[in-house]
Order: C-alpha cells, then structure tokens, then sequence
C-alpha cells in the first residue's frame, strides 16, 4: 500500500508551524494510543503513522526534502526514514512528547490527569488555493546534469483592484452577524473523558470575521483573476520518474485573500534513442562484428554529454560489460554519478557471399577458431 501524505496523515496544512504539527501529533498520539486501544491492531498502525509522519515533518531538514520530493526523495538507495517497527521505539524516540518532565506524560488528560481539552481550529482569512499539478517531461541528458524549464501555466492570482480582499475598494466590509467579528464559533460536549471545547471557523464569514457588503467589479467578490504566466522550474540532477517537487505558495489565490495553493511539479522521464537507465547508471548496446571480437577494435559511442571512444580488447566476450565510469546520472541530494555500461553484442550476419562462405569454412577449422570439446 501506498504511503499516506505525512501532512494528510496529521491532519495539517503544508504551510504548518512546528507547533502546529506537534499540538496535531499529540492529539493522534492520545487518539491511538495503546493503552487506550488494547489489542486494536488498526489503531496501533494509526500510531505508528503518525509517528513517522512527526518524525520527518517536526525536523527542519528531512521536511524541506519531503516538501520537494515527497517520499521518494527521503533518501537515494535506501530510505532516509524507515518507520517504527516496534511501540517503544516510538516511546523512547519522543520521550519529550509522551512523557518526563514537571508536565508529566501528555496522557494524563485521559488516565487520571486534567478533564478539559480543547480541539481549536484557527481562523484563517479567506478560503485556501487549490494545488496546480504539472506533468513536466525530461530527457536523461536534463535529468543527468540537472536543468531549468520554462512552463506556461494558467492559474488565479490575487485582485489587485480589492488587494484580494473581494470587496470594492478593499473596504466594503462588516462585521458578520453570525460569530460578532470573531471568525469562530464555539461547540461544547462532553464525554467519559471530559468536556470538549470544539472551535471552528465560521460558517457565514469564512472565518474572516467580516461579510462583504459590495463586491469588487473586476473579481466579483471573489478576491481573485485568471491569468496566463510562465514560470521557470529548476530540476536538479538525478530525478526518477514519478517524482515531484514542490513549488510552495505558486498555485492558485485562495478566495477573498486565502492563502495560495502550491505547484506540484511531477517529473516524467523519457524514453531514450541509445540509452536504458538502470538507477543513476545508463546502458548502452553495442555491437561489434566477430573480427573486432577477436582482434580488438576502438570505437567511438555517444554520451550524456556527446561522444567518447572507447577501447575493446582482444577477445572480448559477448555479454560482457564495460564500464565508463562518471558517464552516467549524478546523484540526487548527494555527490557523485553513477556510470555508463557497455554491453558487448558480436552481430552474426544472415547473408554473406561465396568468397565470405570460403573464408569462414577455412576458419571454422582452425585450432583456435573450433569451440574446445
């Protein structure tokens, strides 16, 4: 199965402070937690998830790589982040989380500890951007040394005319009658575990606080225009296909002045004329007739980068591989490239002339020529 979006898995938008995405941990952590859920294999599992996804998003650097290229780009050959196998690896990993300290464990809330908690949705201005998705297509050569693409894109841009607000002017505004200018309404319950305080943003505003009284006459109210733009993309070195980036705050204006939406740029490698990739390494055929099998030749074979010549001994087998070291693709995130094979095909030719039939039957005979018994 698929590995589940970290941000989707914590429940957090991809712009989540650091203390977003642990107060979003916590609250999956008290939810799964074993010694709420004994025996519950499925809720274990859930657990676990939301470790590895707080794991990798609460670590500045493991995030800003899995922002760019998801989960395929957390590591090269192997995985940079391999999960929890075990409940008290997770345990002793957030130690600062589940328990120690003046504050005690975070579970106390559920066993014996404090009644109260509080599940809060902050109010945001306006309603967020959709993502844009592009499918962007490269040939080994811009994988292999990296490259930068133009690509015309169609997408919405804040209203200049109301600042993105959807109002005429920017001004014409007032107070929403549903939540008084606070943006938020508030649900109470209560439970075995205590009283609940559930605080959404309002339904009649959006959370804004504010209700538009006349609409901007160029967006119409709603804070935004399309427009046709070229963006340029930087593809570094050693992308596979089926990987993406991230391009952060670059998709869609949210409405009434939300918070954009991103680009996620997926890569799409092509095929190509000579070459099969193998990881970071390329393959090239190349066939030799029998003679420059046996006696040796030099030839000259295209590159990621050109043309090269290459030397074939004497007596080369057929099969045999030959490497040119640093031809290949460099590495994602890290130094080096891999290499370019050379796999040795001799071409048996169907049709030959009389004089070539002579010449062959007088070979086929001689010691060296015969396949030894």
């Amino acid at each position: 199965m698929a590995k589940r979006d970290y941000y989707e898995v914590l429940g957090v938008s991809k712009d989540a402070t650091k203390d977003e995405i642990k107060k979003a941990y916590r609250k999956l952590a008290m939810k799964y937690h074993p010694d709420k859920n004994p025996g519950d294999k499925e809720a274990e599992e859930k657990f676990k998830e939301a470790a590895e996804a707080y794991s990798v998003l609460s670590d500045d650097e493991k995030r800003a790589k899995y922002d760019k290229f998801g989960h395929a780009g957390m590591g090269g050959a192997g995985q940079d982040f391999q999960g929890f196998s075990d409940i008290n690896d997770i345990f002793s990993h957030f130690s600062d989380i589940f328990g120690g300290g003046r504050g005690g464990s975070i579970f106390d809330d559920i066993f014996g500890g404090e009644t109260g908690y509080s599940t809060r949705s902050t109010a945001k201005t306006g309603t967020p951007g959709s993502d844009i998705k592009i499918t962007l297509k490269l040939t080994l050569e811009e994988i292999a040394q990296g490259t930068t693409k133009k690509v015309k894109i169609k997408r919405y841009k804040k209203c200049n005319a109301c600042n993105g607000t959807g109002a005429k002017n920017g001004t014409a505004f007032q107070t929403c009658s549903v939540c008084h200018g606070s943006g938020e309404v508030r649900q109470v319950s209560k439970s075995i575990f205590g009283q609940f305080v559930n605080i959404q943003p309002c339904h009649n505003c959006g959370g804004t606080g504010k209700v538009i009284t006349e609409p901007c006459p160029v967006c119409h109210g709603d804070g935004r225009v399309r427009v046709e733009e070229v963006i340029k993309i930087n593809v570094p070195a050693g992308v596979t296909d089926g990987n993406y980036m991230t391009l952060r705050g670059q998709g869609n204006a949210g409405r009434n002045g939300g918070a954009p939406g991103d680009i996620i740029v997926v890569f799409k490698e092509l095929p190509h004329e000579y070459f099969t990739r193998k990881g970071d390494d390329i393959i090239y055929d190349l066939t030799i007739s029998f003679p420059e099998a046996v006696l040796g030749t030099t030839v000259e074979i295209p590159t990621l980068t050109g043309r090269a010549k290459l030397k074939i001994e004497p007596g080369i087998q057929p099969g045999k591989l030959l490497k040119m070291r640093n031809k290949g693709i460099q590495h994602l995130n890290r130094r080096g490239s891999g290499d370019q094979l050379v796999k040795i095909n001799i071409h048996v030719p169907k049709k030959i002339t009389s004089r070539e039939k002579e010449l062959l039957v007088e070979l086929q005979n001689q010691p060296n020529i015969k396949v030894p018994s």
